[in-house]
């Protein structure tokens, strides 16, 4: 949640070459910093008068941002290079190299005017970027490029790009410095969700284990008078219609559980968890869990079914890229003969942002048939509104020591579907081609969706910074 609130902090660098107007560095600097200002952004970025015109040409002009860079090393998020004009390539790959950041890098150039190509307002920034990219090429540095080749600062095409690189590096910054909580272990008849933590933390993501039976014992010894647990109760009965069948005594369980899934989400200060969600909770102290996941992951703080470690860690990239809340489904079902549909469901943990539309908290339904349904309370019912979707998935491919994922856009749908739970029908295209792909190339069947379009963005922090294998479903 905490880096969901903090502003994105972006270094500068603006590019020149001596042989060029300096002016159009100087007015780029202004625009620039402008913009930044207008989005809300923290910007680091050497004072005007630290280099001529406060703008990067020389080695010493490296060397000063640089220096100012690295002790910034904790706060910049991401670099944006700007070329007003042609710009030194060497100067721009200096700076980079000499801070070291290792944060991804956005490379603009500006726009020629076509009554401005005179010798001392012309810009030839279109062929000074490819200069830059060049030697980007050559230092293994990945960067991250602007819609058009060239475009003007103060334009709504760069707001858009400067927008969404942004999200970028909160994606790539996120997971990077991930820990995820794995609450219990997994369920024994799912091997499909089994991972390697090894790989995940090669990537810079923590797995943080808490035994089930801690839990358990942390949620019976919670006194119903505390403050925390009559907060949590009432939050409980605010959130959602509970009904008349429901047994107090359920409802006060599901509210001590939840408070001893807060103080171990503060506790070990992590972004996300997986849960043992069935059925040793159930069976062994009276109720499920989806509740509590769907209230944590309401306050951005994802949660995933079944002890799924990657499905988790697919939830949290899908927030860090689009700022809306993500659920964890299972591909299901077909939606009778269309090849292009289907529903996912769960059972649900589904936050109730996610669902759209007000919500039934009961009792679970497939996995009362086979319990005592009074050990069954806290599972999220309702129909997932219609609306734009990103689906995502990682999962650990152990045999080749690798982190592989697919990617892709599409649509909730407003058709009904006659199943209980939590109940999506989605549309995607080609559909056949990607659930062929899934079963070809050993993906779970949990998938992680949220609420809004941004593929884009994940496409580039997964493929470009994090190194992992994708596969954009278009």
């Amino acid at each position: 949640m905490e880096i969901m609130q903090k502003k994105i902090t972006l270094g500068l660098i603006i590019g020149t070459r001596n042989i060029f107007n300096a002016q159009l560095a100087s007015a780029a600097r202004d625009k620039l910093l402008a913009l930044l200002d207008n989005l809300g952004f923290g910007y680091v970025i050497p004072g005007a008068n630290a280099t001529p015109a406060g703008v990067i040409e020389t080695r010493a002009d490296a060397k000063i941002c640089a220096e100012l860079f690295k002790a910034h090393r904790d706060e910049i998020d991401g670099i944006i290079v700007v070329l007003p004009n042609f710009g030194d390539e060497q100067g721009i790959i200096q700076t980079l190299e000499l801070a070291n950041l290792n944060v991804p890098v956005l490379v603009q150039a500006c726009n020629d005017e076509m009554d401005k190509v005179d010798v001392k307002s012309r810009r030839d920034a279109f062929c000074g970027k490819i200069s830059v990219c060049n030697n980007l090429y050559q230092y293994h540095i990945p960067f991250t490029d602007t819609t058009a080749h060239t475009c003007d600062i103060d334009g709504e095409l760069f707001k858009q790009d400067v927008q969404s690189f942004a999200a970028v590096c909160r994606v790539v910054k996120g997971l990077w410095n991930a820990r995820i909580g794995a609450f219990g272990t997994r369920p024994g008849a799912f091997q499909t969700v089994r991972y390697s933590e090894k790989i995940l933390q090669a990537s810079g993501i923590t797995v943080v284990p808490v035994d089930l039976s801690e839990i358990i014992a942390r949620a019976q010894a919670k006194d119903e008078k505390a403050a925390a647990v009559k907060e949590k109760l009432a939050a409980i009965k605010a959130y959602g219609k509970i009904p008349s069948d429901i047994h107090a005594q359920s409802v006060l369980r599901q509210a001590k559980l939840s408070v001893v899934f807060d103080e171990l989400m503060e506790e070990h200060e992590l972004d996300a968890s997986a849960i043992q969600c069935w059925n040793s909770i159930e069976e062994h102290y009276g109720c499920a869990t989806c509740l509590s996941m769907s209230m944590m992951g309401e306050r951005y703080l994802p949660s995933a079914c079944e002890a799924d470690v990657t499905g988790a860690v697919s939830m949290y990239a899908l927030l860090l890229a689009s700022g809306s809340i993500p659920a964890l489904l299972d591909w299901n079902n077909n939606f009778g003969q269309h090849p292009d549909q289907c529903v996912c469901t769960h059972c649900s943990n589904y936050p109730k942002s996610f669902m759209g539309n007000k919500i039934e908290i009961s009792k679970l339904d497939v996995l009362g048939t086979v319990i005592d349904r009074e050990k069954c309370f806290g599972a999220i019912k309702g129909k997932v509104a219609g609306g734009s979707m990103t689906y995502f998935r990682v999962s650990t491919d152990d045999t080749k020591g690798r982190i592989k994922s697919y990617l892709g856009e599409g649509q909730f749908t407003n058709d009904s579907f006659g199943m209980d739970g939590g109940i999506a029908v989605c549309r995607v295209k080609n559909l056949r081609a990607l659930l062929s792909y899934l079963c070809q190339n050993g993906f779970e069947h949990h998938v992680a969706m949220t609420r809004s379009h941004c593929g884009r963005v994940l496409q580039e922090a997964v493929s470009k910074y994090l190194g992992w294998d994708l596969y954009y479903h278009q």
